[in-house]
């Protein structure tokens, strides 16, 4: 059986490297394509190209950015909007012309709350993921980004509420803090063959990691606590061609 192309869309670079880097190392180790889309942040910037060698160390293709701006920090893209106010046409468009150039077998992103944090640019990349999904597939919309691509699966990164208490005792409690049903989990995949690949893409997050965010957090972690906060991704997976049709799991 071959190898499944895994496109990753997120909002943020790190984001792909802390939601996703152990399913996106696995499959580069085995043979398949990957690459990633990033909402926010211009190309050049250094957090762009903190985001470059986060891939390399994944596996994964050369970045590919909407290059809008951080909600929370307009100086990521100082000549675009906030990815949150831009278009929605647009953004979708953008991203569909991605789609269709890498012609995924599985798109992966965040959930709908926008994982733990509910981050408004999580949010917005989830929305706009799914409808570009959608639309990638339909010959009649966005006749100018490319020829129409079906994705097999979209995988939603997320918790299962049974991991959030070991996420607070190593992270320490949250203003908010997003999870889901036990049962609504897919996909639970051990990614502690990569783990090393995977914390050598957070850490290459530097500005993440000065700054105290969580690559700075997973810096300090001793390496069993590393393992527990790391070591497992969970996913819910979706057919985007059947709006609210869950894909069952074959990985526990």
């Amino acid at each position: 059986m071959s190898v499944p192309r895994v496109l990753g869309v997120f909002a943020h670079p790190d984001d792909e490297s802390l939601s996703a880097g152990g399913l996106l190392a696995r499959t580069a180790s085995a043979g398949g394509r990957t690459a990633v889309v990033t909402s926010t942040w211009a190309a050049g910037s250094l957090r762009a190209l903190e985001l470059a060698e986060a891939l390399r160390c994944l596996g994964a293709e050369e970045p590919r950015l909407l290059g809008y701006a951080d909600a929370r920090v307009p100086e990521s893209a100082p000549d675009r909007a906030r990815f949150c106010d831009a278009p929605l046409d647009e953004a979708v468009g953008g991203l569909v012309e991605h789609i269709r150039d890498f012609r995924p077998d599985i798109i992966v992103t965040h959930d709908a709350y926008g994982g733990v944090t509910g981050h408004p640019d999580h949010l917005h990349t989830h929305r706009v993921t799914v409808l570009a999904a959608q639309s990638a597939a339909l010959e009649g919309l966005y006749p100018d980004a490319g020829p129409p691509w079906s994705t097999r699966s979209l995988h939603l990164a997320t918790h299962p509420h049974s991991a959030m208490e070991t996420l607070t005792r190593i992270i320490g409690p949250r203003r908010t803090q997003h999870s889901v049903p036990d049962e609504h989990v897919a996909l639970s995949l051990d990614v502690t063959p990569w783990l090393d690949q995977k914390i050598g893409a957070v850490l290459s997050h530097r500005s993440e990691v000065r700054r105290g965010a969580l690559p700075g957090l997973v810096a300090n972690l001793a390496s069993d606590a590393r393992a527990e906060l790391l070591g497992t991704e969970w996913y819910t997976c979706w057919d985007p061609a059947v709006p609210g049709r869950a894909i069952p799991g074959d990985e526990r």
